[in-house]
């Protein structure tokens, strides 16, 4: 049976979801404006960063960062044409495609690394507590164990 939402509740959602958009978007400005390169790209140059190999198939990027397969598909097509990535046979599976991280991809992800962590340090941790941070990362392992999606425990989440 479902709970009535209460108005103290109602409102703390509402803040909690502006805040997060608004932080999103936030950010989305500043690394275009920084590095030259959307959220979208950034999140697969990091998965791709990560990894190793410096190389995952189209599928573990999706798995990775929680995009559908078309998606993944029409955002690597969009950054091989900007030498980001480029696409590479799978020796052992001649159907399968390695995403490969170019150097232009490396240079562009080393230099929005640098500006993100700049970007979340003065719009998020700067303003916060070290009390607040630490109520923070509870109440967000306790919903995220809630959730438990699968991949968190796997990946660290792009600053």
């Amino acid at each position: 049976m479902a709970t009535e939402t209460t108005d103290d509740e109602r409102e703390l959602w509402r803040s909690f979801y502006v805040m997060r958009r608004q932080l999103e978007v936030t950010l989305e400005r500043r690394l275009q404006a920084d590095a030259g390169i959307s959220g979208a790209d950034y999140e697969v140059l990091v998965a791709l960063d990560r990894s190793p190999t410096k190389r995952l198939r189209a599928g573990q990027i999706g798995d990775i960062i929680g995009w559908e397969k078309s998606r993944v598909s029409h955002q690597i097509t969009r950054m091989e044409q900007r030498d980001l990535v480029k696409r590479e046979e799978c020796g052992d599976d001649a159907r399968g495609v390695w995403i490969v991280l170019t150097d232009d991809g490396d240079r562009a992800i080393s230099g929005a690394e640098r500006d993100r962590r700049e970007a979340v340090r003065e719009y998020f941790f700067d303003v916060l507590t070290g009390e607040e941070k630490t109520v923070l990362a509870g109440i967000s392992r306790k919903v995220l164990d809630n959730i438990n999606p699968p991949v968190c425990d796997e990946v660290d989440a792009p600053a």
